[in-house]
């Protein structure tokens, strides 16, 4: 597993969501929206969400 991916699941996994497709771009996508979700709820600051979201677009390019 990627890394950066898994910094990711690990901020997501605070909140206990737990994503996992068998496809790290599927996953990723999927991150994201969730990252969205819990950003307008105001649960996690911008520079936090900011920074997840730099992460994924990182991984994707990658593939």
């Amino acid at each position: 597993m990627n890394k950066s991916l898994y910094e990711v699941r690990q901020l997501l996994k605070r909140f206990n969501i737990y994503i996992y497709t068998g496809n790290e771009l599927d996953d990723a996508v999927l991150m994201e929206l969730e990252l969205e979700d819990l950003y307008e709820m105001k649960l996690i600051e911008e520079d936090e969400y900011l920074h997840a979201r730099l992460t994924l677009k990182q991984a994707n390019a990658k593939h």
